[in-house]
């Protein structure tokens, strides 16, 4: 009952004097409060709308030349050419106006006009200059005179510094040819075939160029100049939302804390950081107030994804999902010990302080209630297939508490799970980065709610790590979002001598909600069989994280190479020694200097990068043969096919995009054929001058993968061509 009389803005008594009103200042107050704030989130929206819809130019801009066009015209000067008089006898209601009042607004529209078409003319103009490529090719350190000149004239027009600014500017992602696309794909699979495996690949390729290649480039290229972007819509929809398998570990992917600090061991301290840093980020990102991200610190990359990092949830389909994306969500969920909770974040018309957001996170951890029935597992149903999914959503939470708790959830700012276990990386146990990798990567299989654009999750003994659904964006968002919210945890807010947040305690806020629900039988023998299936999926997964600290980018630096090369070339040559061959191998690559572009494909394995590894495993090259022969000449290969990909002419969301056009058209090719993965899967981060962290995962059900084996190899690997390079420079 305590909590209802906090909710009440009013009380009202029916006496025989009539009606005795008692209005609470305070709550009256607090209404006020979020009011003002809401009208001041519209108020920055529309001037970042205005701005951003006049970019490159600025309001000021248009009262400029209207001031123009108006002194001119007092100098009995006509700078239209008689336009000005033209649209003053056009104007319809011009009888109820006077010949002055008439010119005047002849002569706004007139400068309106010529503004607008200021304004398109240089956002054409700076279209193209964004569409200059060549810088990314040059060698580092030098620059050619035409890139020193397309740096000044691009540096002239740098007034961009809200963050979306000048995304109606950047250009379009060009469709490749053809010719180019097929010779770069028989060029990335001859290292793997034979000579007559090629030669049938080269008759398939050359008969789909002829036919029926170019009727599907001309649908290609229709789309390319009506769509924003003629990959990624189809890129969401058929590999992410379209796919009925689960999302857990198939397509979900996590983000790790630091890997040596941690600020507070109080979980609901920590917390309580972390979610009043991230609310801070996302403030910032609605009104345009984070630094915008760019190449070169003044090429813009494009940031569409981030729209819809916060409020956004996967909704599943029977055929396909689509994601829900909202506004002005004001509370998030929390998962606790099989238990759901709905937190305020706003508190007046604020965000809640990182202490308030302490005490409703330790309130959550001290209740002592037990799950509904059902309730424990429910997650679950977003790591199972989506079908089943699809239908329990349709037919048990479409009315009653069930709606209303699932709509809690869905439209909450985010996802947070408060695990009663301990995880962290432990340099004395040397399975601890794999089991904390694994449970951020899949949890229990009914503690992360995987349909969320992200869930937080919060250790018991401090660590914090987010689970992130993919169809949204890519990992280079979410990971923008996480480096902002460490340092600010760590270096802006910090921590009492006691590990609790800083700030004083409101105890008058009102307790978290439990979340209600009324789960039939039925119901939950959907939920445990999606259990099941993703439990079978997450003890399928062998996962190895190697921390390789023997050197880093700096020493690789010092022998003249590109540190991702020297990187893909170490795990060419792990995984020629792990399985005595090569493989198709992917390296992502971002594509956002275009509009709304998210990746592309770079094929590592390359004729260069076999040739090298192949001389590293015979005894009889010589040092000198390989370092002169080999390897600068697979490191150059790589570099250059990871900007062909970043600047569009990559391949493989080419022949993605071309693959759908035959489908669409009922015409199938021998050509557009899908390739199989059941090797390894490895991401690496480049920490610093001397650690890089790699995460290897595969399939225990696999009999060729071994994650930790694999992950020796490449250890291994990384320190034989250090040795090249140590030798080399020896002998010569």
């Amino acid at each position: 009952m305590a909590e209802a009389h906090q909710a009440v803005a009013f009380q009202f008594t029916v006496t025989p004097d009539g009606i005795d009103l008692q209005l609470s200042r305070e709550v009256l107050k607090h209404i006020y409060l979020s009011g003002v704030t809401s009208w001041k989130k519209r108020a920055i929206r529309f001037k970042n709308g205005v701005l951003t819809g006049v970019y490159p130019a600025s309001p000021s801009s248009w009262l400029i030349v209207v001031i123009a066009i108006m002194s001119t015209m007092y100098a009995r000067i006509d700078p239209s050419m008689g336009m000005i008089d033209r649209i003053k006898t056009s104007l319809l209601v011009s009888e109820f106006m006077t010949v002055q009042t008439q010119t005047v607004l002849s002569a706004i529209l007139f400068a309106t006009g010529l503004w607008l078409s200021f304004i398109f003319l240089l956002r054409y103009i700076l279209k193209a200059l964004l569409s200059y490529h060549s810088w990314i090719f040059e060698s580092h350190g030098k620059m050619s005179f035409s890139t020193k000149v397309w740096l000044c004239s691009l540096k002239s027009g740098y007034i961009y510094e809200l963050f979306c600014l000048f995304q109606a500017s950047l250009p379009h992602l060009p469709v490749p040819s053809i010719d180019d696309t097929i010779r770069r794909y028989l060029e990335s699979v001859r290292p793997l075939l034979d000579d007559e495996q090629y030669k049938q690949m080269e008759i398939v390729a050359n008969d789909f160029k002829k036919d029926p290649a170019p009727k599907f480039q001309k649908h290609l290229k229709l789309k390319s100049w009506w769509a924003t972007n003629y990959v990624s819509d189809w890129w969401e929809e058929y590999i992410y939302l379209r796919g009925r398998d689960p999302i857990m570990v198939n397509s979900n992917f996590y983000t790790m804390d630091l890997l040596y600090v941690i600020p507070t061991h109080r979980q609901a301290a920590r917390a309580g950081n972390v979610v009043h840093a991230m609310l801070q980020y996302r403030r910032k990102l609605e009104r345009g107030e984070l630094t915008p991200l760019s190449a070169l610190g003044i090429v813009p990359m494009c940031s569409f994804q981030y729209e819809r990092m916060f409020n956004t949830t996967r909704i599943p389909g029977i055929e396909t999902d689509f994601v829900q994306h909202l506004k002005d969500r004001k509370h998030l969920v929390v998962y606790h010990r099989g238990r759901f909770f709905k937190v305020w974040l706003y508190y007046g018309g604020r965000h809640l302080w990182p202490s308030e957001l302490e005490l409703q996170f330790q309130r959550i951890l001290d209740d002592k209630s037990e799950p509904q029935p059902g309730e424990i597992k429910l997650p679950s149903l977003t790591a199972g297939n989506r079908v089943p999914w699809a239908r329990a959503r349709l037919k048990y939470f479409t009315e009653g508490v069930n709606q209303a708790s699932l709509e809690a959830i869905e439209t909450a700012a985010f996802f947070l799970t408060l695990d009663d276990e301990a995880h962290g990386y432990d340099s004395e146990n040397t399975r601890s980065l794999d089991l904390y990798a694994k449970s951020l990567l899949h949890g229990k299989c009914y503690d992360r709610w995987f349909d969320k654009s992200f869930t937080l999750i919060v250790y018991k003994n401090g660590k914090i790590g987010v689970n992130t659904e993919h169809s949204w964006a890519d990992s280079p968002i979410i990971g923008h979002m996480w480096e902002y919210v460490l340092a600010t945890d760590c270096f802006h807010l910090g921590y009492t001598a006691e590990g609790h947040c800083k700030g004083d305690i409101n105890k008058s806020l009102a307790t978290p909600t439990r979340l209600q629900w009324d789960i039939p039988k039925a119901c939950q023998e959907i939920i445990e069989g999606s259990y099941m299936i993703a439990k079978g999926i997450a003890n399928d997964v062998d996962f190895h994280g190697c921390l390789f600290n023997e050197f880093g980018k700096g020493l690789i630096k010092k022998c003249r190479t590109s540190p991702d090369a020297f990187i893909q070339l170490a795990l060419q040559l792990a995984h020629y020694r792990d399985k005595g061959e090569f493989c198709l191998t992917y390296e992502s690559s971002m594509t956002r200097m275009f509009r709304e572009g998210r990746t592309e494909t770079v094929r590592s394995c390359t004729c260069e990068s076999t040739a090298f590894v192949r001389a590293m495993e015979d005894e009889s090259t010589t040092v000198r043969a390989i370092y002169l022969q080999t390897q600068p000449r697979a490191a150059d290969k790589h570099q250059n096919m990871y900007r062909l990909a970043m600047t569009g002419a990559g391949i493989d969301r080419h022949l993605f995009c071309l693959y759908i056009v035959s489908k669409v058209m009922g015409i199938d090719s021998p050509f557009l054929k899908q390739v199989a993965d059941d090797g390894y899967g490895v991401s690496y981060i480049i920490v610093g001058e001397n650690l890089i962290t790699f995460h290897i995962s595969s399939k225990f059900s696999s009999p060729e993968t071994d994650s930790f084996r694999f992950g020796q190899n490449i250890r291994q690997a990384m320190l034989d061509i250090k040795a090249l390079f140590n030798l080399k420079e020896k002998k010569m």
